[in-house]
């Protein structure tokens, strides 16, 4: 994956809460092969008819196309477990989702594929809200600081430790693991010295 350090972007303001995984991505869509991109199902439902013409919704309108942050409301990301949604996110363009409340599973599969589920309180999310105004604006987040800025504002956001690590290097779970390398011979070492028999007369 990519390293993400900071993403100084136009955000998304998408000022709704619960918005679930068959938001995200419908599940009729997930069939599709995903080597010709799930970008464009994104939000499906919510961006077109039912006979496919576009609604006045946000992600129509042109410069929402090129933003990379998306700022929602609490419990973005819930219902099932499918990895489709943050694969429509990430298709879309976007590195980084800002809000109050992530379904867990959601924010596991959106660090494991590059995507920033930045976790805010619902005041400063409703802040940011209020400064982009119902239109895309420019805001930065500063993963090393944990920092979003906006407007002349600025706030923080938590993320996990471990997730953090994996953003700032690139890293899947492989690539942790193997970070780890020293402190796992060490603990290897140090097991068999206490039982050796799981040596089996080895070296």
């Amino acid at each position: 994956m990519e390293p993400l350090k900071e993403i100084s972007s136009l955000a998304c303001p998408l000022a709704m809460e619960n918005v679930d995984t068959d938001q995200l991505i419908p599940a009729r869509f997930m069939k599709e092969s995903r080597s010709s991109g799930y970008g464009g199902f994104l939000l499906h439902d919510l961006r077109f008819n039912a006979d496919g013409t576009p609604r006045d919704f946000i992600l129509n309108h042109e410069p929402a196309q090129d933003a990379q942050i998306l700022v929602a409301r609490r419990n973005f990301g819930a219902g099932s477990s499918r990895e489709a949604a943050v694969y429509a996110l990430v298709d879309y363009g976007f590195r980084c989702v800002i809000a109050p409340s992530f379904g867990d599973i959601f924010a596991s599969n959106a660090v494991n594929n590059g995507l920033l589920p930045a976790l805010v309180s619902e005041q400063d999310a409703e802040k940011v809200l209020e400064a982009l105004a119902g239109n895309p604006g420019q805001v930065t987040v500063d993963l090393t600081a944990q920092t979003i800025a906006f407007h002349g504002h600025e706030v923080g956001f938590e993320v996990n430790p471990t997730w953090k690590l994996k953003l700032l290097n690139g890293w899947d779970d492989i690539d942790l693991t193997r970070d780890r390398t020293p402190e796992i011979e060490r603990f290897r070492r140090d097991y068999v010295k206490h039982y050796p028999w799981l040596n089996s007369g080895k070296e």
